[in-house]
């Protein structure tokens, strides 16, 4: 095996990857995508600054699922509604992180 040396990142190079990863965070992919199911900005920014941590790269992955579903819809969701669509991803730990986080941004 040839080892090769690391040459170390252009300072440009590196706050480009940097700013890049900041605006991609979960949390605001998630608000993203809350919003885009319908639910208001002010519950989207509270949910997501809950759930983001809690939840794995895959359950995210899933959550994304609904913000396409939700696009062909105009009117805005309750939370009622999103956590019966929730249910159909199969996956009891997304609909209790999200439950939770929904009862918590509602007082």
């Amino acid at each position: 095996m040839i080892a090769m040396p690391i040459r170390p990142l252009s300072p440009v190079l590196l706050i480009a990857l940097l700013g890049a990863c900041s605006s991609l965070s979960p949390e605001s992919r998630m608000r993203t995508g809350l919003e885009q199911a319908g639910l208001s900005p002010r519950m989207s920014a509270c949910m997501a600054e809950r759930m983001a941590d809690r939840l794995s790269l895959a359950q995210l992955r899933k959550l994304q699922s609904l913000g396409a579903f939700r696009k062909s819809h105009s009117e805005p969701m309750s939370v009622d509604r999103l956590l019966h669509d929730l249910r159909a991803l199969g996956d009891t730990e997304i609909v209790a992180v999200t439950g939770k986080a929904a009862l918590s941004c509602s007082f």
